[in-house]
């Protein structure tokens, strides 16, 4: 669990992105979201910079509830986002350093919902976390995870 009162004792990782969404949501959140998805999880953290030092930060971002909204809006249709894997308690709105932010906790799909992807192109919008970046799967990759979803299927 972090600590949000300390948040500079972070830095992101497989498991942590920030972004400052201080002119509304950003595009590449759903980059993100695919790439937490499909590896083991994590958590993104909107109202948040990553200084040059690398250490996080809270900057205030002033409506929450309207980026919250947006996220819904475009997470539950699958125009645009293959599957969504969250609940309500997975996007909460904290406080960070005086500042509010919005803390959204994206769990690992299971194998049979993989691959996660954003678009209509599942060879072009999956993602998978590497180190601190979101990197396009290969078709390999994808082609892997939708064997590994149809052998379960196939058990089921």
């Amino acid at each position: 669990m972090l600590d949000f009162d300390r948040l500079e004792l972070y830095k992101e990782n497989n498991r942590i992105e920030a972004k400052q969404a201080v002119g509304g949501l950003p595009q590449s959140i759903w980059e993100t979201y695919s790439a937490f998805a499909n590896a083991e999880g994590g958590v993104i953290l909107l109202g948040v910079e990553e200084l040059k030092d690398k250490s996080l930060h809270a900057v205030e971002i002033s409506a929450p509830e309207k980026l919250i909204t947006e996220f819904w809006d475009i997470i539950t249709n699958p125009e645009y986002v293959s599957k969504n894997i969250l609940a309500d308690k997975n996007v909460q709105i904290r406080r960070a350093d005086d500042k509010t932010i919005v803390v959204i906790y994206v769990p690992k799909a299971e194998d049979k919902d993989k691959p996660i992807y954003i678009g209509k192109d599942i060879y072009h919008g999956t993602y998978i976390r590497n180190g601190e970046g979101d990197c396009r799967c290969s078709h390999d990759q994808v082609r892997k995870m939708i064997e590994k979803a149809k052998g379960l299927g196939e058990k089921i």
